[in-house]
Order: structure tokens, then C-alpha cells, then sequence
């Protein structure tokens, strides 16, 4: 095993992870957190830093905001950092980082690591310690309440351990953006830095895991794809000449009810969910235009796919029961992918050696969806192997919501794990 020589503080990782956690910023409105990594990034002497189009496919990003939204975010970063260099590279929502720092012959080992928050307001309850010791999130209505400003600090805390170590290849780290919206992992996946990677570390803080607990391979991510649903009719008086118009409102009824009666697959997990309808009409006007956020899970991609196609089936019999017009656009999207048992093992016996470290669990069930997925994907396909595992941080409530944190001790144990996993694969 390549010579480690140097680990970051405790107390660097906690500043660095409160730093990150009081200034959250959503899917692809990550500018003054792609800022602050690349400032770090810069502070540790990384040979390559990518940002922008440099970093991922931007044709392939999902779900971006409109101009209005991302000037919004663009101008309070701004507002915070002098460092217009940086934001002019990723204006218009171009946001993440790739980090490489190469050492000769050898393989290439990737990380990835999550960067955006939620649009969820975060608690101010004396009981929730970013309340009560400071650094509780500056941006009201958004937080990082799935651990993502952790995922940043194991980046940033490993590439430091690695740099200053003895090895021989390549380390990347992926900053990726918009996990939530899951739609940056596809863009980060056909970007540039993939294809050369011989193996890739997803990781995740808490998921119900205490601290000190290690899982080898987080398994079972359902497959997923949210989209935008706009049904377009025509308005009308409703009740002088409702038969003049054409109700948008009633197609996104229908469709609506049919869409959770779509049966169930005998070969395993689905799920759908229907969300965010909106009406801009009066009551008294026939409506001209009716949204949703329609969500299908699948157990595999087959089956995400089977309830992704049932779904716009039923969008488009409805449109013309109604007589309306029916737009679908995809605004995220997930694979199914599960851990190789060589990098599970390899995890595993690492994380036997690593201080506070007091159980190991070689496999677990993740449940959720993770767009990291699409990066394992990519690797598998092209001869490499990848793993996604979990990081015990005994968080007190559960992910996304308003009073979540982690406990801080499981930053040195994560990065510990990280940075010893990495150079044992480093030749």
C-alpha cells in the first residue's frame, strides 16, 4: 500500500463542513459552493481543476431552472465572493468541479462526491445544533438536510489525504451537482474524465446508520425518471359557455386518477407519484393550462421503464379525451446499478483498520434512488469496477427534513476509509 502521510484535522473537516452546510444552494444554482471547492481545490496545489462545460456534458443536464432562477442564485453568490473568474466558467447553471491529480503510471481511481441542498426550510429549534452553535443554513428555505455538505468536506478531506501521500496513478474527484433533482449524474457520467477510470467510490453520511458503522456496498437503488407534465387547452366562461373551451384541468384530473391505477409488476418494486398539480385559472374560467410533477420508481430499469411508458400513455389518452394538448419533458432521472464484490470487500477490510470504525457490514439496501448510478455505469461499461457505500453519522431525524445533521466524528472516519480504500488502489 502506497505511504500515507498526512490526514486534515477534525477541526478542518468540521469548519470546512459548517462552512458548506450555512450556505446551501439547490440543483445547478451550486455557484458559491462550486466556488469555495475550487478555492480549496486551488489551496492543496490540485494539478488539473475542471469546471463548466470542462466538466461534464452540459447537453445532458436535466432538469435546469429557467434564466430567471439561475440569475437569481448567481447574483447572491456573487454577492459573496470576489471570485467572478470562477463564476463566469459556470454561469447558466454550469456548475460542479472535477479534480485530477496525477502521479505517473498506474490506475485511475475516481470518487464521487454530491453537492446540492433542498428546498426545505431548516429548523431553528434550540435542540438542532446549526441553530444553536451557528452555522445554521443563511439561505432561508434551502438546507443541507441529506448530508451533501458532508459529501463535499470527504472530496475535498480526501484528495488532501491523497495528494500529500506516496502513490503512483491517477485520483479524481467528481464534484457532482443536482443530485436531488437527480439530474447532473448523466452530465457528469458523459462528460470528459470518465471513460479512463478504473474504479470508482460513491459514498453517502447516515441513511439511519450510526456513527462508526461502515456498509461495503449500498445495493438496490430504484431505477427513476421525474418529468414535467403540461396539458394545454382552451379557456372559456364557465358558466356562460363552458362548451367553448377545453379543460386542461379535467385532463390533468384524469390522467392523474389512471396513473395510480397503473398495475403493479409481478417481476419486483414499482412505484409512481403524482405531485405538484397546479391551476393558474379562476374558478369561474374553464382552465387553459394544468401542470404536475409525475415520478415512476422501478426495482430495474425494465421496470422504471414500464411505468415511465404507462405513464405517457395514460398523459396522452387523456389529452385526447379532452381534446387538449399533452407535453412531457424529463427533469431527472436514475439507474439501477449495484456494488462489484471486489471493491465491497476491499471497503470492507479497509474500514477494519480505520479508528472509530466499530461495526462493518460487507452489503446493505439503499431504496432510494441515486443518480451516482449513472458514473458506476459508465465504469462498469468500460472494464472498470465501482462501489457505493455508507458512512455511519447517526443523524438525530431523518434525511430531508428540517432538523436533520450528522454527527462530525463520522468526517475523519470517512475520510480515513476513503483516502486508505483509495491508495490501496493506487499502485
Amino acid at each position: 500500500m502506497p505511504t500515507q502521510t498526512h490526514l486534515p484535522t477534525k477541526q478542518e473537516l468540521v469548519g470546512l463542513r459548517r462552512e458548506f452546510h450555512a450556505f446551501p444552494e439547490p440543483g445547478w444554482r451550486e455557484y458559491w459552493t462550486t466556488v469555495r471547492i475550487v478555492e480549496e481545490l486551488e489551496r492543496l496545489g490540485v494539478d488539473q481543476i475542471h469546471v463548466g462545460d470542462e466538466a461534464l456534458d452540459s447537453d445532458k443536464r436535466l432538469g435546469v431552472p429557467d434564466e430567471q432562477e439561475l440569475s437569481a442564485w448567481y447574483e447572491r453568490a456573487a454577492a459573496r465572493t470576489d471570485r467572478t473568474d470562477i463564476l463566469e466558467q459556470i454561469a447558466g447553471g454550469h456548475t460542479g468541479a472535477v479534480a485530477v491529480v496525477e502521479r505517473g503510471d498506474g490506475p485511475t481511481v475516481g470518487l464521487r462526491v454530491d453537492i446540492d441542498a433542498l428546498p426545505i426550510p431548516e429548523s431553528s429549534d434550540k435542540g438542532h445544533k446549526p441553530a444553536t452553535e451557528g452555522f445554521r443554513s443563511g439561505n432561508e428555505g434551502y438546507m443541507h438536510a441529506c448530508g451533501h455538505d458532508a459529501h463535499v468536506t470527504l472530496g475535498l478531506g480526501t484528495l488532501q489525504a491523497v495528494i500529500e501521500s506516496d502513490f503512483s496513478g491517477t485520483f479524481k474527484v467528481f464534484f457532482q451537482p443536482s443530485e436531488e433533482l437527480l439530474g447532473g449524474g448523466k452530465a457528469m457520467a458523459s462528460g470528459p474524465h470518465i471513460d479512463d477510470v478504473d474504479y470508482l467510490i460513491g459514498a453517502h453520511v447516515g441513511l439511519d446508520h450510526p456513527t462508526g458503522t461502515v456498509v461495503g456496498g449500498l445495493d438496490e437503488a430504484l431505477a427513476f425518471a421525474r418529468f414535467d407534465v403540461t396539458f394545454t387547452g382552451e379557456s372559456a366562461h364557465a358558466g356562460l359557455a363552458p362548451n367553448q373551451g377545453r379543460n386542461a384541468v379535467h385532463a390533468l384530473v384524469d390522467a392523474t386518477s389512471n396513473i395510480y391505477g397503473i398495475p403493479r409488476h409481478r417481476e419486483g418494486a414499482t412505484r409512481v407519484n403524482v405531485g405538484e398539480l397546479r391551476s393558474d385559472n379562476a374558478a369561474n374560467v374553464v382552465a387553459s393550462e394544468a401542470t404536475a410533477t409525475v415520478e415512476v420508481r422501478g426495482e430495474s430499469d425494465e421496470l422504471m421503464e414500464y411505468m415511465r411508458d404507462s405513464v405517457h400513455r395514460h398523459v396522452d389518452a387523456a389529452a385526447a379525451a379532452h381534446d387538449c394538448e399533452a407535453d412531457i419533458s424529463l427533469i431527472g432521472e436514475s439507474l439501477r446499478e449495484d456494488s462489484d464484490e471486489a471493491l465491497v470487500d476491499l471497503v470492507a477490510e479497509t474500514a477494519k483498520d480505520v479508528d472509530g470504525v466499530s461495526s462493518v457490514r460487507r452489503r446493505d439496501r439503499l431504496g432510494a434512488s441515486e443518480d451516482a448510478t449513472f458514473l458506476m455505469r459508465a465504469v462498469k461499461e468500460n472494464g472498470g469496477k465501482a462501489t457505493y457505500i455508507g458512512i455511519g453519522g447517526s443523524n438525530p431525524t431523518g434525511h430531508h427534513t428540517p432538523t436533520f445533521d450528522i454527527d462530525e466524528d463520522c468526517l475523519p472516519i470517512g475520510v480515513t476509509l476513503l483516502s486508505n480504500a483509495t491508495l490501496d488502489l493506487l499502485s
